[in-house]
C-alpha cells in the first residue's frame, strides 16, 4: 500500500477505500472516485506493482469467497447504491481491494460485514519500516503523497499534469512542490563547495 500511494499520489483515505473495480490492469490506471472535494480522478498505476496487486487480490478473491460461503460477503455501498443495487454489495468488484482481516458489524444495520483495512494500521507499518531502516526524518503517509509530487516535477512533468494527478483544485496548492527544482538553501550553491581544496 505505501507502494502504491507513492506510486500514485494518493492520500492514504483513498487507498484504503480502493474497491476491486477501480484497478484497472486493461488500462495500466486506477480510478480514484470521491476523493478530496468529492472528485473524481485517475492515477497511474505502476508496471512494477501489477504482478503483486494481481497476486493480493487473488487472496482477497480467496477470503470473499469463503465469506460469501459462510453467509456473509457484503460491503458497505455509498449513497444511495446500496438501495438502486440491492445485490451489488456482495459482488467481487465492488469488495474492497485492501479489506480488513476482521469481519465487523454496522452499527447503523446491524449487517456484519467486511470493512477496509484501518488507515492506522498503515501508518503503524510505515512507522515501524521507518524506524528498522534507521532513518531519522519525520516521516508519514502523505511524504510517500509529497514524494510522488516532486519527483514527477525533478523528472520535467509540468506543473498542470501534477495538479492533475493531485487531484488539487487550485495549481497554488500544487505550486509548494516546486521546491524541488532548486536546491536546498534556496538553490545556492556553498561558496565552500566551489573551493578548490590545496595540500599545505
Amino acid at each position: 500500500m505505501a507502494s502504491l500511494q507513492y506510486g500514485t499520489g494518493m492520500r492514504l483515505i483513498e487507498c484504503v477505500r480502493l474497491r476491486v473495480m477501480d484497478i484497472d490492469f486493461g488500462y495500466s490506471q486506477i480510478v480514484i472516485y470521491q476523493g478530496k472535494g468529492k472528485k473524481d480522478r485517475i492515477a497511474p498505476l505502476p508496471d512494477k506493482l501489477v504482478d503483486s496487486l494481481k497476486v493480493h487480490l487473488e487472496k482477497v478473491r480467496q477470503l470473499h469467497d469463503k465469506d460469501l460461503a459462510e453467509g456473509y460477503g457484503e460491503v458497505f455501498l455509498p449513497g444511495a447504491l446500496a438501495k438502486k443495487y440491492p445485490n451489488a454489495a456482495k459482488q467481487w468488484r465492488w469488495q474492497y481491494a485492501f479489506p480488513s482481516g476482521k469481519l465487523s458489524i454496522d452499527p447503523e444495520t446491524g449487517i456484519t460485514r467486511r470493512h477496509h483495512l484501518h488507515e492506522s494500521t498503515v501508518r503503524k507499518a510505515l512507522s515501524n519500516a521507518v524506524r528498522n531502516a534507521g532513518i531519522v526524518k519525520r516521516v508519514t503517509t502523505h511524504t510517500l503523497r509529497h514524494s510522488f509530487a516532486t519527483h514527477l516535477l525533478s523528472d520535467g512533468y509540468d506543473i498542470r499534469t501534477v495538479q492533475e494527478l493531485l487531484g488539487h483544485a487550485d495549481v497554488s496548492t500544487t505550486m509548494i512542490y516546486t521546491h524541488v527544482l532548486n536546491r536546498g538553501g534556496r538553490g545556492v550553491r556553498s561558496p565552500l563547495d566551489e573551493v578548490t581544496m590545496r595540500d599545505d
